[in-house]
């Protein structure tokens, strides 16, 4: 019995790269059953709730990701702190100085693991300069569990933007003093890590999910259905809808585009958006769904953006959590478009000579310069005009 227990113990608690932790696997679901039959024997003392539920998160991680785990428990190590030495500083240089460190941390994590390669290669070409990459989480990974992860290869953390941009308005909320900063690590641990929106979001804020800490646990039968049909609707359009499209016909059809017509070539190209859509928007409804049976609400990410009248209001349905971010935390702070300042005009520049470099195109050159002229011009002109507003989300209604 113990030659057949033991095997099967370290298979299912040991991280597997060919089999993470999706939401359309049954092995979430048993995984999802037992932390709820624990979650409904401890969710009266909240802090055991939390802390609970921060352990899950991050068994979850490490089922997903692997040692990159590591990087989410220092991001919440080193927010955690630094968020409560913003709210003691007395100084407002300090405070300032604090949040931009903390920013600083934040970004050279998201960026070291995402845009390494990318980095390094641009500085070969430019200079002839030959440097590798080195997985510093891997090595103490390796050291801390006794793993063997590659050090010399980076491979992007699953979902390592929503918890870095969570970990960033955190601090910045207690720089501007909308929240307090949460007085217990493993409180604040679930909150950057919670499991259902950690790989794919929505991102959530913490002036919205930190009260929510603190709240006795509560299911109405209203919320309950509605927790079900979020859940439903969102395995609906992922395996029904953007499995099905992209197994039996968009794979099919750019994996050998010159034996369709053009006609088929040009439906696989709008087959493709639905899939996208279907896929992103369906891991975000499941993520809804499941933490709404817990009792808590995590904002709405897409809102049909496909029944949009416009481009703009479009970019207003898709992807709210994130569109939202950036007006709150860069668009509006350097100067929107009604008091644009001198920063305001290097970002714009700046992230659009990052976009050119990524793209390797003259046309995507001439465009991005083009539109970045236009934008401008018409700020200088028009400072006052509020057609120019940066697109507002539509909230999600709350339900009792």
């Amino acid at each position: 019995m113990l030659d057949y227990i033991i095997p099967y113990l370290t298979r299912t608690f040991a991280f597997d790269p060919n089999s993470p932790l999706l939401f359309t696997q049954f092995y979430f679901w048993g995984f999802f059953a037992v932390v709820f039959a624990v979650f409904s024997l401890v969710h009266r003392k909240l802090l055991l709730r939390n802390a609970f539920l921060f352990a899950t998160s991050l068994f979850f991680y490490y089922k997903t990701s692997g040692s990159y785990v590591c990087i989410l428990l220092f991001c919440v190590v080193a927010n955690f702190f630094i968020g409560k030495w913003i709210e003691k500083a007395q100084a407002h240089w300090k405070k300032k100085l604090l949040m931009i460190i903390v920013v600083i941390i934040d970004l050279l994590v998201l960026c070291y693991y995402k845009y390494s390669y990318f980095f390094l290669d641009a500085l070969y070409d430019f200079t002839g300069i030959e440097l590798h990459v080195y997985n510093f989480f891997a090595a103490a990974s390796n050291k801390m569990f006794g793993t063997h992860s590659l050090v010399d290869t980076i491979i992007l953390p699953v979902g390592i933007s929503f918890f870095t941009f969570q970990a960033m308005s955190y601090c910045i909320d207690i720089y501007r003093g909308k929240i307090k900063p949460v007085t217990n690590i493993l409180n604040f641990g679930f909150y950057l890590s919670f499991f259902p929106q950690l790989v794919a979001g929505p991102i959530v804020r913490a002036d919205k999910f930190v009260p929510q800490l603190y709240k006795p646990y509560f299911l109405p039968r209203r919320t309950f259905g509605i927790a079900v049909f979020w859940i439903l609707n969102g395995l609906g359009k992922k395996i029904i809808l953007s499995d099905y499209l992209a197994t039996n016909f968009v794979d099919r059809v750019f994996d050998q585009p010159l034996l369709y017509t053009g006609l088929e070539n040009l439906i696989a190209l709008f087959a493709y958006s639905l899939q996208v859509y279907a896929d992103f928007s369906g891991y975000t409804d499941i993520a809804i769904g499941v933490a709404l049976l817990m009792g808590f609400r995590l904002p709405q990410n897409f809102n049909s953006p496909y029944k949009a009248l416009s481009p703009t209001e479009f970019w207003r349905r898709w992807h709210i959590s994130l569109s939202s971010w950036w007006r709150d935390y860069l668009y509006i702070p350097l100067g929107g478009n009604r008091n644009a300042t001198l920063g305001t005009f290097f970002w714009m520049g700046f992230l659009s000579l990052v976009a050119i470099m990524l793209s390797g195109s003259v046309w995507v050159a001439v465009a991005l310069i083009a539109l970045f002229l236009y934008i401008s011009i018409y700020a200088y002109f028009k400072p006052d005009s509020p057609s120019s507003s940066p697109p507002t989300c539509t909230p999600w209604p709350r339900k009792s």
